[in-house]
């Protein structure tokens, strides 16, 4: 009976969604566990054969554990709130949800044709409004709470209304915005409520604040550090600037010590951690403040390196620091403007990594040294960022590389105040090593000793403190953008209100244009109609202002990383319309026990979810403070580009083994123009595209060989491989297979179609292995003792390689067990049917197929997974091979234990010994236990 896997793939697809076979529920009676893949943006492009390693995977996880007993929740849903589908839009002007919906269709399409086992009954989109309701409901509890350092958690807002109402600010110690002046209880009641919204404002988890952003005017909006690639925009290469928006920020910071802690809980991959670490970028040092000469204000600078503060020669700002404009002379004021405005093009990204360029314009202004009174140069530097501490810095050349080669490179002085050691040609930076001198009381003392020193003069002196500081920023969450989630507030005087719960969701209004509007307002300016606005009248009657006032919206809309941020806690109650999810669904499902995605998101999506999560266990909300338990970073597929040559300054192209015999250009083609001998198919050339229609080709024995490179599969390269394509032709079990097959999961691996043969031959060899020519034949015969080996030393190896996720060796082992079982001719149901719940994860149709076909009435999903029993691996005898001076002759039985004498007794004694000796006594006899016997002489 053949192999027809496109009629089994259909039929079992079928099924799994009439019966839902993989919804998950509550159930007290089973263990749960709670697998996760990092849902994808639905772009148009759809699938290609890179992505589905990772849900392949967790697939095989899911199954795995259901067939060990556990209740199993392993959902699926889309981002689709971004920034694609919204620049299509403003290029077609078809809306975005359209877009995104036939989108999302190809997706599931793609997903279901690969036979995952999602529980698509919890289907959640961030761009649906009962899903994005919940954003904004959290965005609310930030709005509404604020940080108290000595309890370490968030707490409610009217909390700390409270203590402003029993003592003012001075017993607060709260994460707050720099510069919050102090008050007393008086001073708080005598505050007008217009001023007490603006002092709250300074300590909410989630606020409005002038901010230093990435702006791109081509898009039109503000992007994320991590949406920058080489100075310009990731989605279109638009040129990016700097410059200060009111945004909302959320308050991360606040949590950067409990996010560095939490990684010491979670198995994640320690790269990953490393780069949150480094991200979060925890230092010791002390603030300190020097007076700007001639003026009142003080520059503050936070340093790592207070014992080396006698050897300060110059200080540098940021460009954008605010007190440049101030303290600038009118001497310097032209070169100081230039220098802004050209820094004002680069990424905060571009300036941290290019160590290379040493740039700065004087101002013209002094500070005064804190201890010795003297006065020290003021510089701006693009090196140093406004938002990064202070957006200023204490320059010791003599002790800091780049502040060393700042100094050399404009000829300003570099005091040396390291005991016995030569700075003439580099700065010292042995900490641990110094004994400082020149440094007034800190002569002569180590790098330790001066530290404390130093931090306690400039505490007694009220000229500084030690600090612990964090790089981690808080977050912007403005996005100047039409599709995302729209934020739940109004205003009032120009302060911001939130929007009842009861109102939620604040649904996306129709607009005509995608883009800003002429007065530079974001897309929802273009808004004519507001669904909520009878929704807004009823919140202003609740608060007794006149409902006819008309109060504007926030136009801005939330980031990408918005609605990825509490996906996978709404996923376990996504039905749910009275609440974010009931107290016994996250009860029971707690966490994600593994989740599965791309190490590019450790410093974007993975630390915000983080911080949402740790943010909703200080309100009760959830029972643990990180979201996922266990994380891998799944490898990438790449893709094998097809590479032709053109010779240059014409359109003349060469075979690949002949372009050393010219200059040449390299250009990419359609893979799909090649064949398995990587020759080019030139006429399909020539109609692919319009520069090829006339173009000459030189061959080389008659045909035209293209060059290969390994890189990103990707629409770009042309080079993308699709699973439907594979999936009609060799079945989606085979697709499964070869993506495990491919190499360990943790690692990239180029795909090769021609490869997937192989795969596709193993499911043919195991089908027939259960048929004999076209009749289906097992029967209940007992197995034999090679027949019971190869299962269980299978069962063994499969559960040894899920557990560690090493899923390319079981596909080895599957190779390795059907080879042997075929060898021994096996038909016995006791070693056939649990070899295809061992299979059943990883080719989950054939395995049903074949399931149905020995009797079973319901789905292999749920049955038990084999039990690995160690007696049948046990060896009871051996096979020795007997031989006569060196020569094997025969080969011999014998049992396991028994003694070296008693073999050599037995072997002298055989009929086949006594043949070959011919009645000679042998020299000597030699026995390995359990390997040979050898008869000399």
């Amino acid at each position: 009976m053949q192999y027809k896997h496109q009629e089994i793939e259909k039929k079992w697809q079928e099924y799994w969604a009439n019966n839902q076979t993989f919804k998950a529920s509550e159930d007290d009676d089973k263990p749960k566990y709670y697998v996760l893949d990092m849902f994808p943006y639905p772009s148009g492009a759809g699938l290609h054969v890179g992505h589905p390693l990772g849900y392949i995977a967790t697939d095989i996880y899911a199954r795995y554990k259901r067939h060990k007993g556990f209740q199993v929740l392993h959902p699926q849903g889309y981002d689709s709130f971004g920034l694609p589908a919204e620049q299509y839009a403003i290029q077609t002007g078809q809306h975005p949800a359209k877009t995104t919906e036939e989108n999302i269709a190809t997706y599931r399409r793609q997903l279901d044709q690969i036979g995952f086992s999602f529980d698509w009954s919890r289907e959640v989109r961030t761009s649906n409004p009962e899903y994005y309701k919940w954003t904004q409901w959290i965005f609310i509890q930030l709005f509404n709470s604020w940080y108290n350092k000595d309890t370490d958690k968030a707490e409610a807002i009217s909390s700390l209304i409270t203590k402003f109402e029993a003592s003012g600010n001075y017993e607060v110690n709260a994460a707050c915005n720099d510069g919050v002046g102090s008050f007393t209880v008086e001073d708080w009641n005598s505050f007008s409520d217009d001023k007490k919204q603006k002092i709250l404002l300074q300590y909410r988890l989630t606020f409005l604040s002038e901010t230093e952003v990435n702006w791109c005017p081509a898009l039109g909006t503000v992007l994320a550090n991590d949406e920058i690639v080489n100075g310009v925009s990731e989605r279109g290469g638009h040129p990016v600037i700097r410059k200060k928006m009111t945004q909302w920020s959320m308050r991360i910071s606040a949590y950067a010590q409990r996010l560095l802690d939490g990684l010491h809980t979670i198995d994640w991959p320690q790269p990953l951690k490393d780069a949150q670490t480094n991200w979060i970028g925890r230092s010791q040092g002390a603030m300190v403040s020097f007076k700007v000469d001639g003026y009142d204000d003080n520059i503050e600078v936070f340093t790592t390196r207070p014992d080396t503060i006698f050897g300060v020669s110059f200080m540098t700002l940021a460009p954008e620091h605010e007190l440049v404009a101030k303290i600038t002379t009118t001497k310097q004021k032209a070169a100081v403007e230039a220098y802004i405005d050209a820094t004002a093009k680069r990424s905060e990204r571009d300036r941290m990594a290019d160590v290379k360029t040493i740039s700065g314009v004087f101002t013209g202004a002094y500070a005064i040294h804190p201890f010795s009174g003297e006065k020290v140069q003021i510089w701006i530097g693009d090196y140093v960022l406004a938002s990064y501490g202070t957006g200023a810095v204490m320059a010791v050349p003599c002790g800091d590389q780049r502040d060393y080669d700042f100094a050399k490179h404009f000829g300003i002085e570099i005091p040396n105040i390291f005991e016995g050691v030569d700075i003439s040609d580099e700065a010292y930076t042995d900490k641990e090593k110094t004994v400082i001198t020149n440094s007034d009381f800190l002569n002569g003392l180590s790098y330790k000793k001066a530290m404390k020193t130093v931090i306690n003069e400039l505490e007694q002196q009220g000229i500084g403190y030690g600090k612990i500081n964090y790089r981690l920023r808080d977050a912007v969450f403005s996005r100047q953008r039409y599709w995302g989630e729209p934020f739940p507030v109004y205003y009032v005087d120009g302060m911001p209100q939130m929007i009842s719960d009861e109102h939620l969701p604040i649904v996306l209004p129709q607009v005509e244009k995608y883009l800003p509007t002429e007065d530079g307002r974001p897309p929802l300016g273009n808004a004519e109609v507001w669904a909520w606005d009878t929704r807004i009248n009823k919140v202003v009657e609740n608060i007794k202002i006149d409902h006819k006032t008309v109060f504007p919206l926030e136009l801005n809309t939330m980031p990408g990383w918005a609605g990825s941020s509490q996906y996978f806690n709404r996923y376990m109650d996504p039905r749910n319309t009275k609440e974010i999810f009931s107290k016994e669904a996250i009860e029971y499902w707690q966490q994600v026990d593994l989740y599965i995605g791309g190490s590019e998101h450790a410093t974007g999506h993975l630390l915000y979810a983080r911080f949402w999560q740790k943010f909703m266990f200080d309100k009760g909300l959830v029972p643990v403070d990180e979201f996922a338990k266990k994380l891998l970073n799944q490898g990438m597929i790449l893709g094998t580009s097809a590479i032709i040559h053109r010779v240059s300054g014409t359109n003349q192209y060469v075979s690949k083994r002949l372009k050393e015999n010219h200059e040449t250009d390299k250009l990419r083609v359609d893979v799909k123009l090649i064949n398995s001998s990587d020759e080019l198919d030139i006429e399909a050339l020539k109609n692919w595209q319009p520069q090829f229609s006339d173009a000459e080709f030189i061959l080389e024995d008659d045909r035209f060989i293209v060059g290969r490179e390994v890189e990103k599969m990707s629409k770009r390269w042309f080079n993308v491989v699709n699973p439907d394509d594979i999936c009609e032709e060799y079945g989606a079990d085979a697709l499964r297979l070869f993506e495990m097959f491919l190499g360990p999961l943790e690692q990239s691996k180029p795909w090769k179609t021609s490869g997937i043969s192989g795969v596709y031959s193993f499911l043919k060899k195991l089908w027939k292995l259960y048929h004999n020519g076209d009749i289906f034949k097992v029967v209940d015969v007992a197995p034999t003792k090679d027949e019971l080996k190869t299962l269980h030393k299978t069962i063994k190896k499969v559960e040894e390689d899920i557990e560690n996720f090493s899923f390319n060796t079981s596909v080895s082992t599957f190779m390795i067990a059907v080879n042997e079982l075929t060898a021994q001719k096996c038909c016995k149901r006791a070693i056939l049917e649990p070899l295809l719940v061992l299979i059943s994860p990883y080719a989950p149709h054939i395995a049903e197929e074949l399931w149905e076909k020995l009797g079973n009435t319901s789905s292999i999903s749920t049955a038990a997974f084999p039990v690995f029993e160690e007696k049948f691996l046990v060896e009871t005898s051996k096979k020795y091979p007997i031989s006569f001076n060196g020569k094997t002759r025969f080969m011999l039985e014998l049992p396991s234990d028994m003694s070296q004498e008693a073999i050599e007794k037995t072997v002298m004694a055989h009929e086949k010994t006594q043949a070959q000796l011919q009645g000679r006594i042998p020299k000597k006899v030699i026995v390995v236990p359990g390997r040979i016997v050898n008869i000399v002489g």
